[in-house]
Order: C-alpha cells, then structure tokens, then sequence
C-alpha cells in the first residue's frame, strides 16, 4: 500500500469500533470482539491518487473503509475498468484474503481516505466468531463477485465485439485496399487501350498451358520482355495465355494493344476476387452473428468453425497452421448459433496464445454416439495446462495471464454456454498440447423445434 501520511491524526479505537459496529459486516460483534478485530489491525491514511490495492498482488489483509471514497477497477488491455467507488464502511480485499491468492482488482482513493487494515490471521479469528459473522463475510464476498462478475461480462462482450472489429478492419483493409488499386491501374489501361489502333478482328492468345510454377512465369515474362515490352505488360501478356513465341506472329504495331487488353482483364480479374473477397468476409460476419434470426436455429457447427476462422484469420496468418478433420455426415443440431461462435472464438483465440502464434490449431467435429448430437475439438500443440491450473479452467475470474491480460471468464462463459446447450465441456492436455472437446445434444433441454 502506498500513500500513507504518518502525521495524520488517527481516529482512536473506541470511535473506529463505532464505525465497525455501524456497519452490517461487524455489526453482529460484542464490544470484546470490536476491540480485538481493532487492536490488530492498522489505521492506514491514503491521499488522492494513492492505491490500497494493486491487482495481481499476494492478498495478506482485507480492509475496512473508515473515511473518505475509492474507486475499484480492474484492468483489461490498456484500459482500466470501473467497478465501483466505495466509501465509508465499506469492505474491500476480502475475497482474495479469504480465499489466500492474488487481488482481483485495484483500489485507490479519490479523496483523502482513511482504512483499516485487517491481516490475514485476524480475518480468521474473526470467522472463528460465530456463524453469524462467518455469514455475514461471504454474503459481502459473493454480492462482491456477483458485481464483479456482471460488470466483467458486458466487458467481455465488448471485448468481443472489439477483437470482431480489429478482425474485420484488418480483413477488410487487404481486399479493399487492392480493388481500389484495380479500379486506379484499370482505368489507366482503359485509356490506353483508347488511343491505341484495335486489330480487326483482334487475335486471341494460343491455348497455352499456364505455367506450371512460379519460375516457369518469370522465364516465359522474361522472354515477352525480350521483344521490347516493359516488365508489368509482359506479366498481363503471360497471364492472358500469351507467349514470346505466340507474340512473333503478330504485326509489331499489335502488341502495345495486347498489352493494354490483357492488363484489362487482368485487372478485371483483381477487382472481382477482392470484391468476392469483401462479400465473403461480410457473409461471415452476418452468419457468425446470426444477424436477423431466431435465438434458436438449427445450425451446421462446421459452418460456425468457418466462420470463427474467417473473424480470426488476422491472427492466424504468422505461423498458425490449421487442419480441418470435420465429418461430411455431420447431423445438424438446434443451438443458439451466435452463443456458440463465441465459444469457438474463446477457444480458438486461446489456443493461439498458447502456441505464442506458432503451431497446429485442428479443428475436428464429429457425430456424438447417438448420431444425433455433434462432437467438436479444438486442439494446439502449445505446452500444455498443468494438473493444478486444468481443475480450475472454468472457475470465473482464473487466469493464468498477467494482470490487465485477461478477465478469467472467457472459459467461465464458454462453460456456461455449453452448459445451458445441455452438453459438456472436457480438457485433455499434456507437453505435446490442449485439446477441448465440447459435446452438444441435437437441441437444448426445454426447446420446442424453431
């Protein structure tokens, strides 16, 4: 804890036990009690700005707020989120203190403030109380992590929405950046081609085999160059179908208009893959989201596997390797399809991080035993997850990250998800790799048919 102001006039024990009884955490204790819990703690001062905790801390106390307010954030990325501003009699640091691990969240004052500071070792005398103080701390805790939790879900949501947009920029940004490209190069051929005399009828190009590898390009474009035509109009002739030899046959005074014309179409060709491309990713998007549908549609997960790798593929580029085992006679099941895009997206994104970028992402799906229900696994050939981290994956707000990195709910979610699909979630792992496998029924429990 930082901040702290020795020359600060503490309150004394009798008005601190005063401000503990007034609150509904302490008030269930006797004056012996109150003095106690007061005798080993510590009246701590904070100025404006200073923290009393820091998240991703060791928890050694929990604190009482005696005067002044603070404000509890938790960080995610580069951005601080608000959970709450606190003040007096309000309790903080309690749940990592009462649970022996590391702080949840950050705390600093906002205004001058004035804590009591409450080490581990009393926090459990204090429990040794009597039930009803026992009650009273861990109905503040899960109201606590109930606040925590709701606030940290609709960040999680707009962290999906953030890692949609970031893709979609990023996915968006080559294609469009090439038909603009084309439309600039295809309205200077055009012209070209204007002021140059068209052969009547115009010859087409010999039916050539295209070049069998990129070498083979290079050497025929270098032999189209040899008879006096630049580099970029040599690239349109060769992939028109046109060769040197090809070429020799026509009038000299022909071949700046083959050029022209086959930069044309070449450039044609440019702008309908990236305008294909744009519609692709656009496509996606509406399916991934399910935009315009019922919550429940009966659905092909292969196609939500596809989709989440089209949202992602931006991450995918740089040494992610991806293998496709999905069955052909996989059964349709009725989910909620855009819940379930989610989960792919949690699980694809992080195994990525596992692999640090680098590795073998597969994807396999197949019929569950009934032949009814689906089967579907993500797995990387990242480190693996040890014994003790595996058993609390899907605990909410567990993360083996560093702190601002990761709230601890996307498995928390995804779990939840599969859960209310009424199937399963399991986690294998070992040195060579995490493998996930998430079994569905072909419908939710209590779902009619959409």
């Amino acid at each position: 804890m930082t901040g702290a102001d020795a020359t600060h006039q503490h309150l004394g024990p009798e008005a601190v036990a005063d401000r503990l009884r007034d609150t509904p955490l302490f008030g269930g204790l006797d004056d012996e009690q109150l003095q106690r819990l007061v005798a080993m703690g510590e009246i701590c001062d904070l100025e404006p700005g200073a923290f009393l905790i820091r998240e991703g801390d060791e928890a050694d106390a929990l604190y009482v707020v005696l005067d002044g307010e603070l404000d509890v954030t938790k960080r995610s990325d580069r951005s601080d989120i608000p959970l709450a501003r606190v003040g007096p009699g309000s309790l903080q640091g309690e749940i990592a203190a009462l649970e022996g691990g590391r702080r949840l969240a950050s705390v600093h004052a906002v205004t001058p403030a004035e804590v009591l500071r409450i080490p581990v070792a009393a926090v459990r005398e204090l429990l040794s109380a009597g039930p009803d103080v026992a009650l009273a701390v861990i109905r503040t805790a899960v109201a606590r992590l109930r606040s925590i939790e709701l606030t940290l879900r609709e960040r999680e949501k707009l962290a999906g929405l953030g890692t949609l947009a970031a893709g979609l920029a990023h996915e968006l940004n080559n294609p469009a950046a090439a038909a603009m490209r084309a439309i600039g190069s295809l309205r200077e051929a055009v012209g070209t081609a204007e002021h140059l005399p068209r052969p009547a009828p115009p010859p087409r190009p010999p039916e050539t085999a295209p070049p069998a590898s990129g070498l083979e390009r290079s050497d025929r474009i270098e032999e189209v160059m040899r008879l006096g035509v630049e580099a970029e109009a040599a690239s349109a002739l060769v992939a028109a179908g046109w060769t040197a030899a090809s070429l020799s046959e026509q009038p000299r005074d022909v071949l700046p208009w083959l050029a022209a014309d086959a930069s044309v179409h070449v450039l044609l060709g440019e702008l309908a893959m990236a305008i294909g491309r744009i519609s692709e990713i656009v496509g996606a998007v509406k399916g991934y989201a399910y935009l315009d549908q019922a919550p429940v549609q009966r659905i092909d997960v292969r196609t939500g596997l596809e989709q989440t790798l089209v949202i992602l593929r931006h991450r995918l580029r740089d040494g992610v390797e991806v293998r496709r085992e999905l069955d052909d006679d996989l059964p349709e099941i009725e989910a909620y399809g855009s819940e379930l895009n989610q989960v792919w997206t949690n699980l694809v994104d992080n195994a990525i991080d596992a692999m640090e970028g680098r590795g073998v992402l597969t994807l396999r799906a197949s019929p569950d035993r009934t032949g009814e229900g689906v089967v579907v696994e993500i797995c990387d050939t990242g480190p693996g997850v040890p014994d003790d981290i595996r058993q609390r994956l899907f605990e909410p707000f567990y993360t083996t990250k560093p702190p601002g990195k990761g709230t601890g709910l996307g498995l928390h979610i995804t779990h939840n998800v599969i859960s209310r699909h009424g199937g399963r979630i399991d986690v294998e792992s070992s040195a060579e790799g995490t493998c996930f496998r998430i079994t569905l029924p072909r419908k939710p429990p209590g779902e009619d048919a959409p």
